[in-house]
């Protein structure tokens, strides 16, 4: 039986902020090679635990006993970097300079003489991925490390971290990410945590059945301090020994049947809103920045209820095709005409537009004092905002005491709470907690209008969109009639298109469907080809490896082979998938 060893140990650690607990006497150990995730809600402190755990901040009771000599790396939620000084500068002068290099090209940052000023928050992102990674630390903390990463790049890392012997404590709300790394999931809840053994999806059964025990003892309770409540109000004069012990044991029974489950959600109900068969239509449109190509003659009627998502690399014009359809941007040709009913929701992945002297309630009521929710009636600003999980006092609050999450949370009531009936979400996952995500998707599949989803957020995108839209660079758009698992499964598993004359052959095929199709010339040609062709690119695949693991090349040829390599795994692929169709036939 393997012995478990602590890496780290968490004890009674409490922290707060003015008068505010966020967490109070919690205990959790990290061991060694375990990948932990930490669900919990908006604004219950998971990023501040990080950061004392990682010995950023130190103001906190309890203890934090860790390994002597253990190497921690943690990656913050927004890395800050001096803008003016470069990548280059910031990540090659301290650190294996090859090592650091192959994963910045790896993460898709060639140009190193950018200074960081010049990023998007992606970018700034990935060079602080890239250094914490290459320091190989025992304990890896990250602070929501998907966020602004598209999903190639989240794939890469999942696959990385899912092989690694690192121990990973992580928070994300990535579902996939932490179905696919984790195999410990701790809940932070109403300032308990609890601990389960397993990924995601065990999590989401185990938690479940917590909830059903949890409430079958509680009516249990209630059942019983009914009678005992009878028995406690007659008051009997004199109690010996047995009546004291009946006593000690109602108001034990009393905290157990006083409980309650804390199911508050965020509720999203709004009133059904008219929307025309005229939804939109681009007629042969194209734009472009310079010698870069968005759209290229692209042209679509957007159907009534139609609930489409787009993907692709970041970079490619997603959110520039959503701003021409709200018309902040012209397209260079072609039209866009939208219809006279739609009523447009946006979502922006950028800043938030709220000062910080501004009041949460403020917010609300500056847009309307009351909201038509549909089924639930006519509802008050505060009545609102309780619906959205802030409580009377936190309404009163500040924007600069909420956490990015309930900023968040905030922003997506300002949305909602204007009732579109077309609803366009750029990017809406970052820094939501899983909980508001479910019922963001629930609201959506309900969603009576129409729905466009800009994501890298594959859970979300398989829970509520149809069919995508996969942007693919140079103006390349296409339409796939799907979600997003089914894209990324053809995408894998694509194999080149028939030939023509392969259809010919099918049409001409004799009637006798029993008799096995045999392999025709052309094809046992390209089947010995295709063998040549898999022994040749395997053989570059073993020099790549050995070469780059070596630490003796130059930085030119790391560049070279990292770029290379991904492209030589496709091509593998695809080869080796076509050998096997075409042996199934030959069999």
């Amino acid at each position: 039986m393997a012995t478990y060893t602590p890496y780290l140990e968490v004890m009674g650690l409490t922290k707060r902020i003015g008068h505010r607990v966020l967490f109070h006497d919690i205990s959790f150990t990290v061991g060694e090679r375990e990948h932990i995730g930490l669900i919990a809600k908006n604004g219950t402190g998971k990023s501040t635990l990080l950061g004392i755990i990682a010995g950023r901040d130190q103001d906190y009771e309890g203890r934090i006993v860790m390994r002597s000599g253990l190497r921690v790396g943690y990656l913050e939620q927004t890395p800050q970097f001096p803008p003016e000084r470069t990548i280059a500068e910031e990540c090659l002068g301290h650190a294996d300079e090859l090592k650091t290099r192959q994963l910045l090209t790896q993460l898709g940052i060639t140009d190193l003489q950018q200074p960081f000023g010049h990023l998007s928050g992606g970018m700034v992102k990935r060079v602080a991925l890239a250094r914490v990674l290459e320091t190989e630390p025992d304990l890896l903390i990250l602070d929501e490390p998907t966020n602004h990463l598209d999903v190639e790049l989240i794939e890469w890392l999942e696959k990385f971290l899912g092989r690694t012997t690192m121990s990973l404590l992580m928070v994300t709300h990535d579902r996939y990410f932490l179905d696919r790394v984790c195999t410990v999931i701790i809940e932070m809840d109403d300032q308990t945590l609890y601990t389960y053994r397993g990924n995601y999806s065990y999590y989401l059964e185990k938690r479940q059945e917590r909830i059903d025990q949890l409430s079958a003892t509680i009516a249990r309770a209630n059942n019983l301090y009914k009678t005992e409540l009878e028995w406690m109000r007659r008051m009997p004069q004199a109690r010996g020994h047995k009546a004291r012990y009946r006593e000690e044991a109602f108001y034990e029974l009393e905290k157990v049947a006083r409980q309650r489950i804390d199911d508050s959600t965020v509720q999203l109900n709004s009133a059904d809103r008219y929307i025309g068969s005229k939804i939109f239509v681009m007629t042969d449109v194209s734009k472009a920045f310079g010698p870069k190509s968005i759209l290229s003659h692209f042209s679509y009627n957007f159907s009534r209820y139609e609930k489409m998502g787009i993907v692709g690399p970041n970079g490619v014009g997603k959110t520039t095709f959503i701003r021409l359809l709200l018309g902040e941007l012209q397209p260079d040709s072609g039209h866009i005409d939208v219809g006279e009913t739609v009523r447009f929701g946006y979502y922006s992945q950028g800043d938030l537009n709220f000062r910080d002297d501004e009041k949460v309630i403020d917010i609300v009521r500056n847009i309307a004092e009351y909201v038509d929710m549909g089924k639930s009636g006519r509802i008050s600003a505060s009545q609102l905002l309780q619906h959205f999980l802030f409580t009377p006092e936190q309404q009163y609050n500040y924007v600069s005491k909420l956490s990015g999450g309930e900023r968040r949370r905030l922003y997506l009531c300002t949305v909602l709470m204007r009732s579109p009936n077309f609803l366009i979400l750029d990017e809406p996952t970052n820094d939501l907690d899983i909980i508001t995500l479910q019922i963001l998707e629930e609201y959506l599949r309900e969603f009576r209008g129409c729905l466009i989803v800009v994501s890298h957020d594959r859970y979300f995108m398989d829970k509520v969109v149809d069919h995508l839209l996969v942007f693919e660079g140079d103006g390349n758009v296409r339409d796939f009639p799907g979600n997003y698992t089914q894209y990324r499964e053809q995408k894998t598993l694509a194999a080149p298109p028939p030939q023509p004359v392969r259809q010919k052959e099918k049409q001409n095929e004799p009637r006798n469907q029993n008799r096995p199709r045999r392999l025709t010339f052309k094809e046992r040609q390209e089947m010995t080809q295709l063998e040549q062709d898999i022994e040749r690119l395997e053989a570059e695949k073993r020099q790549i490896e050995t070469d780059l693991s070596s630490g003796q090349i130059s930085v030119e040829l790391i560049t070279a082979h990292s770029k290379r390599l991904p492209l030589l795994n496709d091509e593998l692929d695809a080869k080796s998938m076509r050998w096997l169709e075409l042996s199934e036939i030959g069999q």
